[in-house]
C-alpha cells in the first residue's frame, strides 16, 4: 500500500508522481478528504509529559489485607 498526499488543482485534476508501480499494472485508487487533526479536543493530555516520583515505591500497601 501506497499513501500519498496532494491538493487538487483549479481545474480539480490531481496529478501523482513517483508511484511504485509498472506499467500495465491494475492499481485502485481511493480519494478522501483528509481531516483536520482535533486529537486535542479529544485527547487533551496527548503528548504532555509524564513523571513518576517513586515509580518503584508501594501503591496503598496498607489497603492489602494479604501484604500485613
Amino acid at each position: 500500500m501506497t499513501r500519498v498526499e496532494t491538493t487538487p488543482k483549479q481545474d480539480g485534476t490531481l496529478k501523482l508522481d513517483g508511484l511504485p508501480f509498472h506499467a500495465g499494472e491494475t492499481v485502485e485508487v481511493i480519494i478522501r478528504l483528509k481531516a483536520a487533526r482535533n486529537d486535542h479536543k479529544r485527547y487533551p493530555l496527548r503528548n504532555t509529559p509524564v513523571s513518576y516520583a517513586d515509580p518503584f515505591e508501594p501503591v496503598a500497601a496498607e489497603d492489602w489485607e494479604a501484604a500485613q
